[in-house]
């Protein structure tokens, strides 16, 4: 498998970044489950531990990504696009068809099914932008996987403010605007996705392009979760919800700003760097032997200094040949990937993360109502707001002290492993007041962990396959739904309810107490792994990343 070739486009990589934004929300659908999932218990009759099963499908289609992953390398971003809008309208189509009841007794299989297809759209939209913008901003992959990632944990605010002021909290509704909606954004985004010349690190209003798309994505998380709380403690008018839902999609085409200024006030052409201009440049490791790359292998050998930017060209059109296998920080393919330690390492840290946060999120109605909060769309904004912070926050921190301390991106998700064991803790204790902040904690947490995961695995076995690598990474998601969520929380909620007489709800903080302290455990073991993974990869870092700024390793031919 060869990677597509990168060619110049005749548009900035800004405008793909700015429809990725809204491609990112409409990759966020699966956080909806909590809005509709208690319509699915009451309408077709389930108990918690079938509910539960179908959180676990939400979670199997959002993060199989594997063909999505090896389609990135084959086709257009468009259309690996279109493909992710048929999954949602056919997936999400079905389901409102069985709640409305206008198909009856569907059985429980095919549910189950065609809920994997709906949220597996997630995997067709979110890959395909990813790899697209991670291509575009080579240099810059911490950022912009912070932003886009950020985008899609923001995008369960966005859902609750629509499902709450637009749809009245109606769960068929929602799952109509589902069925019809998102497929019609991504059929408006898809022309505007794709692979352009990539952003150089010598443009000298990249960090300020960036620093204004970061600075409006924070105010419209503020003004998300403000307007949320407005409306669930307010009595708020027909109009005014619609004039708010109008500043909403205002504050979310932000990032437009950036390629209509660079329209009509471009930048003046700067003039070609000189050979002893300060230019990051590759680093030829034979002629520095005392470099910290010298430590793991030597790259080719050049006749002369090339720019980041011309070695991304030259790897996409197979210019560079290398018969070696790769090391860390190289070109991988998935099978070579596969074989490395830090590969599962990597994998092991990430899937201990993102299960156990999963279990809360895929429950957090029937938590709420457990601990005597009936009204959980707050929960739901809450986790989300903070969600995109652990997210966006994680992506701006680990850049600057990547660049500046060549500290591994995995230490963060380490210490967010930390953090989920008080969570969890807090959750187990039940004590008044301390439902919010645990599920403001663990947005953050569970954030981190997915928006390190992103530029970690680009970093360590590079961008040619990233998609492919990427999209693995993400099974951690529904493995941990499964053994977490269905095995372990559906299981000790029934028994609880049926202790409590035999019903399907369960009240008291015993229905998810001993999930809890599992799951305290679980993390503790996270944290130790990922101890391990960051000293293991600290050379990579200091490799990539010493004199502050990022090198770009020239492939592996394979």
């Amino acid at each position: 498998m060869t990677g597509p070739v990168l060619k110049a486009g005749s548009r900035p990589p800004w405008v793909g970044l700015a429809a990725a934004v809204w491609v990112e929300i409409a990759a966020g659908n699966a956080y909806n489950f909590p809005l509709y999932s208690s319509a699915l218990k009451s309408v077709l009759g389930f108990n918690q531990q079938q509910v539960t099963i179908l959180g676990v499908a939400n979670d199997i289609g959002e993060s199989v990504g594997l063909l999505p992953g090896i389609a990135c390398n084959k086709f257009p971003p468009w259309a690996v696009l279109l493909v992710g809008t048929v999954c949602c309208f056919l997936g999400y189509g079905v389901i409102w068809l069985a709640v409305s009841q206008t198909l009856p007794n569907l059985p429980y299989w095919l549910l189950f099914v065609t809920l994997c297809i709906a949220t597996n759209s997630n995997a067709w939209f979110g890959t395909a932008v990813l790899v697209t913008n991670m291509r575009n901003f080579p240099l810059n992959r911490g950022t912009v996987a912070g932003i886009l990632k950020g985008y899609v944990g923001l995008s369960a605010a966005v859902y609750t403010v629509i499902f709450s002021m637009v749809l009245k909290k109606s769960a068929l509704n929602l799952l109509l605007f589902l069925a019809l909606g998102i497929p019609v954004l991504s059929l408006v985004m898809m022309y505007f996705v794709q692979a352009c010349n990539p952003a150089s690190e010598e443009d000298s209003s990249i960090n300020l392009h960036f620093n204004f798309t970061q600075a409006f994505s924070v105010i419209v998380a503020i003004y998300l979760l403000t307007t949320t709380i407005l409306y669930d403690t307010l009595s708020i008018s027909d109009s005014v919800c619609y004039v708010m839902v109008a500043i909403m999609i205002l504050l979310l085409l932000s990032p437009l700003a950036i390629p209509i200024k660079m329209t009509f006030f471009p930048a003046k052409p700067k003039k070609p760097a000189l050979e002893n201009d300060n230019v990051t440049r590759v680093d030829d490791p034979l002629l520095t032997p005392s470099s910290s790359a010298a430590n793991l292998g030597s790259f080719h050998e050049t006749d002369d200094y090339a720019s980041d930017i011309d070695t991304l060209l030259a790897i996409g059109e197979g210019a560079i040949k290398q018969k070696r296998r790769p090391r860390r920080g190289e070109d991988f393919k998935f099978r070579e990937a596969v074989i490395k330690a830090d590969f599962w390492l990597l994998w092991l840290v990430y899937f201990l993360g993102v299960g156990t946060g999963v279990t809360v999120l895929n429950n957090l109605t029937q938590i709420g109502v457990a601990l005597g909060y009936n009204n959980t769309t707050i929960l739901l904004s809450l986790f989300s707001f903070c969600n995109f912070v652990g997210r966006l926050g994680s992506g701006t921190v680990s850049e600057y002290f990547v660049r500046s301390r060549t500290i591994p991106r995995t230490l963060w998700m380490t210490l967010s492993h930390v953090l989920m064991i008080v969570v969890f803790l807090l959750y187990a204790s039940a004590l008044n007041g301390t439902l919010y902040a645990a599920t403001a904690l663990l947005g953050v947490c569970y954030g981190i962990h997915y928006s390190m995961m992103v530029p970690t695995v680009s970093e360590l076995f590079g961008l040619r396959h990233f998609g492919v690598i990427y999209s693995f990474m993400l099974l951690g998601n529904p493995i941990g739904a499964v053994l977490f969520s269905a095995m372990l929380a559906g299981s000790v909620y029934d028994a609880e309810a049926a202790k409590q007489g035999g019903g399907s709800t369960c009240l008291g903080p015993n229905c998810f107490r001993f999930t809890f302290q599992i799951l305290a455990g679980v993390c503790g073991l996270g944290t130790i792994l990922g101890i391990i993974l960051t000293i293991r990869v600290r050379p990579v870092y200091q490799m990539l990343y010493s004199g502050g700024s990022f090198r770009l390793p020239q492939s592996s031919s394979h």
